[in-house]
């Protein structure tokens, strides 16, 4: 088992602040993709919304969430030692799985098979969709 990304919010307090502290470095990327896309200010103006900053605000915070990354025996084991409750997607029938504990006491959990990096950005975007999204 091992685990990536760099945090893992363990309250609501937590989660919040952890959202606005990127908020500046999502204005920051849509500002510099903006300008490698080279859109004059009218042009920037007309298409960089409060809700495309957003949009980077969210996607940020979900690329950084921790997930753990095991087999199915190794998950199965966090999850009985793991008091809150536990939404699983996928086949029962593959090997391995990625999870991430939200700091509201759930879950969620996604099989996988061999694509790893694929996994890990689907569960993040289901973590932040069931567990953050009202949160933050």
């Amino acid at each position: 088992m091992h685990t990536v990304g760099t945090f893992a919010p363990t309250s609501a307090a937590a989660a919040s602040e952890r959202y606005e502290e990127v908020g500046p470095a999502a204005q920051t990327v849509v500002r510099e993709v903006a300008k490698a896309m080279e859109f004059d200010r009218e042009e920037y103006d007309d298409r960089v919304t409060g809700a495309v900053v957003e949009t980077a605000r969210d996607a940020l915070f979900a690329s950084l969430l921790e997930v753990r990354v095991g087999t199915r025996e190794e998950f199965e084991d966090w999850r009985a030692e793991y008091d809150g409750e536990v939404t699983v997607v996928g086949s029962e029938n593959v090997e391995r799985v990625v999870w991430h504990a939200g700091p509201e006491d759930a879950a969620v959990a996604a099989t996988f098979q061999n694509e790893e990096d694929a996994a890990v950005a689907t569960l993040r975007r289901q973590a932040f969709g069931q567990l953050y999204r009202e949160l933050v």
